[in-house]
């Protein structure tokens, strides 16, 4: 009887061990450090939803001189949350084999800020002043803006945005541009008196947070490039329906994080997430209408070269095999 037992026992301890060795190991970069912005992958994981699609995930977070698009296109990474719509078509054209598989945030998430006793009552004052904007993707939402509303891109001045805004607070620009998900939550509890002028209010929809993979991926693993997708797609639904739970996740991957600022970014998050296609179709959809607008854009200002073609920066066909439950909120 011990004999058998023993035996029992080491072929359950073999099983277990060649389960654990069936996982194959990926990993994705995030575009920023660990927050709110990114918890769905961190609930995905803590729930155990890449392993059940057979995945081992680990989750790198970025920084200042971190750069997904980079990474993913040299094979040092998997996958990556990288910039938005523009970005993704901006790879394409310099030749990078990253396509996107998923668009986390449905509509722009910059906004631009002036001091409510600036006299800044639109973007058409933005004339002769200085605007400050981060140069990975969303100055082109500024230009856009600009655009838009009939202002030369001559007519402003645009500088680089710090880390922080004081730079904004002390006066030193009048005009600065935000995350309506963080930058603007913490100056909205600081009681700063702003005035808030949203890119989507002027016609311009730049869907942001891509999920990228590489050609390689998606031509020699295509079942990974599922799982993960599958996977990341339900952690994201799971977060949306359960913020709080979502939250004590993400502590325990980030204890030194503001609780109360993550959860604000958290409901923020998920308004961009689920908003328009993102509501009717599902999470992380890739919005063709909107997508053509950012290229046609694009091209007309000559960002970007009329040979990039959409459905080469994109492939929804993994999108598109997503379990319905797992997507639509």
């Amino acid at each position: 009887m011990t004999v058998l037992g023993g035996v029992a026992t080491a072929a359950v301890m073999v099983s277990g061990i060649s389960s654990a060795m069936a996982l194959e190991k990926v990993s994705m970069r995030l575009k920023w450090l660990t927050q709110a912005q990114f918890v769905g992958f961190y609930v995905a994981k803590a729930k155990g939803f890449y392993e059940e699609e057979g995945l081992d995930l680990t989750i790198n977070p970025g920084g200042p001189n971190l750069n997904g698009e980079s990474l993913v296109a040299s094979g040092a990474e998997n996958f990556a949350v990288a910039g938005g719509a523009e970005n993704m078509l901006k790879s394409r054209a310099k030749g990078l084999p990253n396509v996107g598989i998923g668009m986390m945030l449905q509509r722009t998430p910059s906004a631009y800020i002036a001091h409510a006793d600036s006299g800044i009552k639109s973007p058409q004052d933005f004339k002769g002043k200085t605007v400050s904007t981060f140069f990975t993707g969303a100055h082109n939402t500024l230009y856009a803006v600009l655009s838009k509303e009939g202002v030369a891109a001559d007519d402003v001045k645009v500088v680089p945005q710090a880390v922080s805004l004081a730079p904004f607070v002390d006066r030193q620009v009048d005009v600065a541009t935000v995350m309506m998900f963080n930058e603007l939550i913490v100056l909205k509890n600081r009681g700063v008196d702003i005035t808030v002028f949203e890119a989507e209010e002027y016609g311009v929809s730049f869907p942001s947070d891509t999920i990228i993979t590489n050609e390689t991926m998606i031509k020699d693993k295509p079942k990974v490039v599922q799982g993960f997708l599958n996977a990341s797609i339900r952690g994201w639904k799971y977060a949306h329906e359960n913020p709080e739970e979502t939250i004590d996740i993400l502590m325990e991957a980030a204890p030194s994080l503001d609780r109360a600022h993550q959860a604000a970014m958290l409901e923020g998050v998920s308004k961009l997430m689920v908003a328009d296609k993102g509501t009717s179709e599902g999470i992380a959809v890739l919005d063709r209408e909107k997508l053509e607008g950012v290229r046609a854009y694009l091209i007309e200002k000559g960002e970007l070269p009329e040979t990039v073609k959409l459905d080469d920066a994109m492939n929804t066909s993994f999108w598109a095999a997503v379990p319905d439950a797992y997507k639509k909120p």
